[in-house]
């Protein structure tokens, strides 16, 4: 026999190059049917999300559909339901396969899992701390999958909320009160009719 059907050497004899050749292919054969396994899982779970996708669908329609308030109030509980289970089935599926979103609200920036893209001042929390996240950073085991998006806060004040703009007669382009006529205008906006009678009458 010839090539890797031939026989393994003596067992009290070091394996050959064969050998180990022999080895290292049976070793990837089995890590390449454990991808498999595990991409097959994965996108046979995602199945089920598609199909809840596809329902949330369906209730946006519903909620665009609606006649009264009633319908409305009731269309959006259910479309708020949809969308929560689909991303309760999402991260339950990210952490079958050892993905975890990193939880970085409240922690010191580190600059190796989280870009700074932005700053706030804050009265209490020291210098970096994350405030919240713009997006949501993951890792797999002790890897970054992808580095958090973060608002960190800087001393100083907390920002005053903004209040509602509301437009007033200052601000507000349409005016209260409708724009006279001039005389000139009235009478070029009287009724034909109106004019001929005014002639009869004094005819």
């Amino acid at each position: 026999m010839t090539g890797l059907d031939s026989p393994p050497g003596n067992p009290g004899s070091p394996p050959s190059e064969l050998d180990k050749l022999r080895r290292r292919v049976t070793a990837l054969s089995g890590k390449r049917d454990e991808a498999e396994a595990r991409l097959h899982a994965l996108l046979g779970s995602l199945l089920s999300l598609d199909d809840v996708l596809a329902d949330t669908r369906r209730r946006a329609g519903a909620l665009h559909e609606a006649r009264s308030a009633r319908e409305t109030a009731s269309a959006a509980l259910a479309l708020g339901e949809q969308i929560e289970a689909a991303h309760l089935m999402l991260r339950a599926e990210f952490a079958r396969h050892d993905v975890d979103p990193m939880g970085a609200v409240g922690k010191a920036a580190d600059p190796t899992e989280m870009r700074v893209v932005g700053t706030e001042p804050h009265p209490s929390l020291p210098d970096g701390t994350v405030l919240r996240e713009k997006v949501t950073g993951f890792r797999r085991g002790s890897a970054v999958l992808r580095a958090a998006q973060v608002v960190v806060a800087v001393p100083g004040p907390a920002p005053e909320p903004v209040p509602d703009s509301v437009p007033g007669p200052a601000s507000d382009p349409v005016r209260a009160q409708p724009r006279r006529t001039t005389r000139a205008q009235r009478r070029l906006l009287r009724k034909p009719s109106a004019r001929r009678g005014h002639r009869s009458r004094h005819a």
